[in-house]
């Protein structure tokens, strides 16, 4: 298993939204190192979603359900 950072604006897509949803799709990321990481994640695989801005600090950690998918 594998740990990886994720962040998100809260504004945007917030922990709580993730813990409403259940799940969701990580895409429209443009920066190629995140890219590369979101490419290398595997199922099992943990992720410490980080909110930038404000908080700035580790809010959760979520876990990998898929292989990666191309960004629609």
């Amino acid at each position: 298993m594998n740990y990886f950072l994720a962040k998100s604006e809260p504004g945007t897509y917030s922990i709580d939204d993730l813990e409403r949803d259940r799940r969701t799709t990580w895409d429209g990321v443009t920066n190629p190192q995140a890219v590369r990481a979101i490419r290398e994640m595997k199922p099992g695989d943990r992720v410490l979603i980080y909110h930038s801005g404000k908080e700035r600090a580790v809010v959760g950690v979520a876990k990998v359900v898929s292989e990666p998918r191309t960004d629609p």
